[in-house]
Parts: structure tokens; C-alpha cells; sequence
């Protein structure tokens, strides 16, 4: 097991560039947490057509794991394209149905994501395998207080809840922000029933299907499902937008006026 913790990322623009004057959002940012053996060019490769698909609502910025995986066959040389967020077995590999055991890793790329989160300003999280069991455990985590990620929505595919011990106690309490769960009815990598024990843990989760096995669906009988769903979340996210602007300014007025929040005058003496 090796890392170079470069904390690569990507996006419609890159989390490493910087513009001299932020412009009002006008987008969702969403962070996008690739499977295992992925890494974030790789995984938004594979998105192409999702991104499409939502480009009017979200730009989804794309991050490499911070932990090289080994390689598959023993005496092989590792490929640095090949990542992963953390390790659950004992060999230093990671498999999403083991149970019960290690999470080698886990802290670092916490600390790694949570920087880019902060860094690109992003509202909600998107993972596929092991970055959608990522997905879940974050927002556990945001529910707890236990972490600055603090997303409005999650997206799930091919989630599974993590079977390390030091996680098991993560799902005890629902999330209660907006999920879109994604699942394949024939994944051989994460059958479906573990997808569905993860959306089981979120309140009114929206389920999305598709025939086929272990990937990202993003074909056209799916693009409805997704653009509805970013639609309303980015809806949702400029009108609570709205609204915070809105108490600031009336907080700003008030502050100027030399009021408090009753009227009072702050600068009247007291009367004996």
C-alpha cells in the first residue's frame, strides 16, 4: 500500500485554479468521489454523459484518492492511476463486502476531501462504489458535526454501507438531506441488496434502477431522473440563497440604524 497524497482534482475548472473576483454561483458544485481502482480523470471520463446531462444545473469537480492500490497480481508493480480512499483488509486491498475489518487511510483522505470542499465551495457530494460508501459515511458525519463537509444532497451509486469495524456505528441515525440512490439490478460487484441497506439509512431517499451490473448508468431513459433531480436542488439552493442574503442585508440595515432586533436605540442611557 503507498500514497503520494497529491490531492489531485478536476472539474469545468480545475479546484486548483483561482479566479481574482468570485462571481455569484449560478451552479451546484458538486464533488465527485471515484470507485476504487479509479481516480478522478478516469471517473469523469466515465461521466461524459451525465455531465451533459446536468451542465445547465451542476459542475461536478472530480478528486484522485489520495492511496495508491496494489497491484492486482502479487509481484507486479503498482499503478499510480489506480487509487483507492481507504483499505479493509488485512492484505492492504479493499473489497466492498468484507466485514469487520481495518479502514487504513480513511483519516487522510477525510482530511483531503474536506479541503478541496472547502477550497471549491461545493453544496453537495456524488461518489460511484467505494466513493458512494464515502458519500455515506460523510453525510453521517456531517449529521454528527463531525466533519465541515456539510452537503445539501448526496448522489449514490452503487453505494454500499462500510463493513470496517470503526464505521459500523456510523449508521444509526437516517440522513435527512435530499439522495438519489443508483443501483444495477444485475451488479455482481455490489449486489443490490447492499445498496439498498445504505438508502435505507436516508430519509425519503429517491431510487434510481438500471438493468445492468457495476457502473454510472447515464444514458437517455435515465436523463430525466437526473436532471429533475439537480433542478430542484439547485432551485432549492438559490432560494435558501436568497433568503441568507436577505437577513443579511436586514442585519447590515439594522447594525447602520443603530437599532437592536426590537427597535431599541443601542446607544440610549439608562434611565434611573
Amino acid at each position: 500500500m503507498a500514497s503520494d497524497g497529491d490531492g489531485k482534482s478536476s472539474s469545468g475548472s480545475s479546484a486548483t485554479q483561482k479566479s481574482s473576483a468570485p462571481e455569484p454561483a449560478s451552479k451546484l458544485k458538486v464533488l465527485a468521489l471515484h470507485g476504487y481502482r479509479q481516480n478522478g480523470d478516469s471517473f469523469k471520463s466515465k461521466l461524459g454523459s451525465l455531465r451533459k446531462f446536468i451542465s445547465k444545473y451542476a459542475e461536478l469537480v472530480f478528486v484522485t484518492a489520495p492511496h495508491v492500490a496494489p497491484p492486482m497480481e502479487a509481484g507486479a508493480e503498482a499503478d499510480p492511476t489506480q487509487r483507492s480512499w481507504w483499505f479493509n483488509k488485512d492484505d492492504g486491498t479493499f473489497k466492498g463486502t468484507n466485514k469487520n475489518g481495518p479502514a487504513v487511510g480513511f483519516e487522510q483522505s477525510l482530511k483531503l476531501v474536506e479541503k478541496v470542499w472547502r477550497e471549491e465551495q461545493c453544496s453537495g457530494l456524488l461518489g460511484f462504489s467505494q466513493g458512494a460508501c464515502f458519500v455515506g459515511l460523510l453525510c453521517d458525519l456531517s449529521a454528527r458535526g463531525m466533519t465541515s463537509i456539510k452537503p445539501e444532497f448526496a448522489v449514490l451509486s452503487s453505494g454500499f454501507r462500510s463493513g470496517s469495524l470503526v464505521h459500523l456505528n456510523y449508521y444509526e441515525n437516517k440522513v435527512q438531506i435530499p439522495s438519489l440512490h443508483i443501483f444495477g439490478e444485475t451488479d455482481e460487484i455490489i449486489p443490490k441488496e447492499m445498496s439498498q441497506a445504505l438508502l435505507g439509512t436516508f430519509i425519503d431517499p429517491q431510487v434510481l434502477t438500471h438493468p445492468g451490473g457495476h457502473f454510472f448508468p447515464a444514458q437517455a431513459v435515465q436523463k430525466p431522473a437526473y436532471v429533475e433531480f439537480f433542478r430542484e436542488r439547485l432551485q432549492y439552493h438559490l432560494e435558501a440563497k436568497e433568503i441568507e442574503n436577505a437577513t443579511a442585508e436586514n442585519s447590515i440595515m439594522l447594525d447602520e440604524n443603530g437599532t437592536d432586533g426590537n427597535g431599541a436605540d443601542n446607544d440610549e442611557e439608562d434611565s434611573d
